[in-house]
């Protein structure tokens, strides 16, 4: 497997998720941090973890941290809620020596900070809001805080097929909106990095009803809990420095190459690294590494 070479102090930040999603994750970084290059991989080969066992979703997140650390990356981002809330723990043991930052500590962080957060809901996908992972990390830090969570797995699929800013993704969104878990919400988080594409229409949705809730991009919580990493390790790019950006896929399609536009918001070329083809850490060694 070739090796990418970045220039002296360019070092990328490795990012990951179960397929293209993550982009959003991505985007969120270039925007904040420019001079910053980003080694990206999705597993499009497996997606979507939400649908995956929690092992799987470890075994499949284990592999690819291994992969960017070796790749050179001075950070790695779990761009992806089932795989931070299932494997974010085993990667860094597996990778002591790097800083990874999951999607659900940095929104739990902002969240438990908000003056009057008022009663926080979580969408996301089935493996996400069945782990309890971000109602645990909100009630670690903020005791006492109300928090209702609903899986909401039709979302990912029509915004990864572009099917959304419609009249079917609104009537979806809609739907999952009125349940009566998220009534009476202060804060909604969007527990999946696929949801930034359809915060406008959520915002329509509580708009129209003349609702005031905070609606939490986890994207930006997460470029912004990254820069601040980098800086106190002292791991940030420089400022003149020119990015370097790679974006690789396990499993290759045109759909995939054309879908990276709505996630990215600008042309990029994936490269097709067919990961689990000969090359799959082996249920005994899985499980050595974790346990």
């Amino acid at each position: 497997m070739a090796e990418h070479i970045f220039p002296i102090g360019m070092k990328p930040i490795g990012v990951f998720d179960s397929g293209i999603g993550g982009l959003t994750v991505a985007k969120a970084i270039a925007e904040l941090m420019p001079h910053e290059s980003i080694l990206y991989f999705g597993d499009t080969a497996h997606l979507p973890y939400g649908e995956k066992s929690g092992e799987a979703i470890c075994r499949y997140s284990l592999r690819i941290a291994e992969l960017l650390a070796n790749q050179g990356a001075k950070a790695l981002v779990i761009a992806c809620n089932s795989a931070s809330a299932h494997a974010a723990e085993a990667v860094r043991k597996a990778l002591p020596h790097l800083p990874v930052i999951d999607v659900i500590g940095p929104a739990a962080a902002y969240v438990a900070g908000l003056p009057q957060p008022g009663k926080v809901g979580v969408i996301g996908t089935k493996a996400t809001i069945g782990s309890g992972a971000f109602p645990l990390r909100l009630r670690s830090l903020r005791p006492g805080l109300r928090v209702s969570s609903l899986a909401t797995p039709l979302l990912a699929g029509i915004i990864e097929e572009g099917y959304y800013n419609n009249n079917i993704s609104q009537v979806i969104i809609s739907e999952y909106l009125n349940h009566y878990l998220l009534r009476d919400l202060g804060t909604l988080v969007l527990a999946c990095t696929h949801y930034p594409l359809i915060i406008p229409q959520i915002e329509h949705f509580y708009q129209s009803r003349k609702l005031r809730v905070d609606i939490v991009d986890t994207a930006k919580c997460v470029a912004s809990a990254l820069q601040s990493t980098l800086h106190q390790l002292g791991l940030a790019a420089m400022e003149n420095a020119m990015p370097n950006h790679h974006f690789m896929v396990s499993d290759y399609t045109e759909s995939f190459q054309e879908s990276t536009r709505l996630f990215f918001g600008e042309g990029i070329l994936l490269e097709h690294l067919p990961l689990w083809a000969d090359d799959v850490l082996s249920e005994k060694g899985f499980r050595e590494r974790i346990f």
